[in-house]
């Protein structure tokens, strides 16, 4: 079957229905890329969308960016030094200009479709149109960003131009019957024993729980700023998202910001901002003032508030994101292996980038991720 491809540059010229068809839960919705596009990005990232249509109506959605991405991003960590040499002489050189399918900061790469229909021709087909649409963009780089291992099949059946590249993982726990008891259940006795003595601790912190929807302007202030608190003590930096976002996205339905409050004050020391969808929760984003004493535990009176309330929801489970690993394995996160499919327009400069590719594993990303490979090998993901 033939496909037809086009493009658009806005959320707002794809139907709510085909919106609802292609990204209903648990995949973050029409919502999510609305915001993202109201929130002032532009010097970051240039949204659009790839609308797939058969010979009598739309069946899928791409989401795309175009951005530029700093060398410091995509190359290993050995040739990093050079490439700041060459862009002192060539400021250009520290930048690559990008198409991706997929979001800044979504933790999967999709495409939606209606069912029915084949994925793997479907892809197919996006591949196609993005070398077309990259040459018009101007962007010497293609990639499809973060896909888990389930699409591993269908990017086999046309990859012959593009290279596979291990991404961080993603990472996320269970509730086999929406309750912290199943939970602690799926942990091994060691670290279960270790999290419960954590929690004791946790308990006896001077901070109590609260869950917000639509927070005011006076706590929006207070959650912002501890998100950019934590944001800052990050290593591994790919969006920067602002305070115009979280305004934005604080209004949707789905959103509820899990939040300690210091008993002695009010204020508000943590928080997570978690989505709410369907049986899955998708823990979003973090914020936490360490000033406050470290005896608090408030990582963990946090997860343990979080896990509380995505029972509540009668979630069986949470993905919480990539990076800041060491903490979520001690918290019995799985990690989920991702995938970028990668293509530059010129041959040379992609077989070196394909060569290099086969070099790179979670090890070589993460710190964290080195150490827990080095307890289980087995769980290396294959290049």
């Amino acid at each position: 079957m033939s496909f037809e491809v086009k493009w658009v540059n806005s959320e707002s010229e794809i139907s709510p229905e085909l919106w609802e068809t292609c990204f209903a839960a648990p995949f973050e919705g029409r919502w999510w890329y609305q915001a993202l596009e109201l929130s002032s990005l532009q010097d970051q990232f240039t949204f659009l969308y790839a609308v797939v249509s058969d010979s009598s109506s739309p069946i899928a959605i791409a989401p795309a960016f175009v951005m530029n991405v700093p060398m410091r991003l995509v190359l290993p960590p050995p040739l990093i030094p050079l490439a700041s040499v060459i862009g002192y002489v060539f400021p250009s050189a520290l930048y690559q200009r990008t198409l991706f399918i997929g979001s800044p900061c979504s933790d999967e790469g999709r495409v939606g479709m209606i069912t029915g229909v084949n994925r793997a021709d479907v892809l197919r087909c996006v591949n196609q149109a993005m070398e077309l649409q990259a040459k018009k963009l101007n962007a010497s780089m293609r990639v499809w960003k973060d896909f888990p291992q389930d699409y591993a099949a269908d990017f086999s059946a046309f990859t012959s131009n593009l290279f596979p590249l291990v991404s961080f993982p993603g990472t996320v726990v269970t509730l086999p019957d929406a309750t912290k008891e199943s939970y602690l259940a799926t942990l091994k006795s060691s670290r279960r024993n270790k999290l419960n003595k954590k929690l004791r601790l946790a308990a006896e912190s001077p901070v109590d729980v609260e869950v917000l929807q639509q927070p005011n302007k006076t706590a929006m202030d207070v959650l912002f700023s501890l998100f950019w608190q934590t944001y800052e003590k990050g290593t591994t930096k790919f969006e920067r998202l602002n305070r115009q976002f979280f305004d934005l996205i604080a209004h949707e339905k789905h959103a509820h910001f899990i939040v300690l409050r210091e008993r002695s004050s009010g204020n508000i020391v943590a928080f997570m901002l978690c989505f709410a969808l369907g049986q899955h929760v998708i823990n979003k984003f973090i914020g936490i003032d360490y000033k406050k004493p470290k005896e608090w535990f408030l990582y963990f009176k946090l997860w343990e508030a979080a896990v509380d309330w995505t029972a509540s929801q009668q979630a069986k489970s949470m993905q919480s994101g990539q990076t800041g690993y060491a903490p979520k394995i001690e918290l019995g996160h799985e990690l989920v292996p991702l995938t970028n499919y990668c293509a530059h327009k010129n041959p040379l400069i992609n077989w070196v980038y394909a060569k290099m590719a086969k070099t790179i594993n979670w090890d070589v990303l993460d710190e964290d991720l080195a150490a827990y490979l080095k307890a289980y090998p087995d769980k290396k993901p294959k290049n």
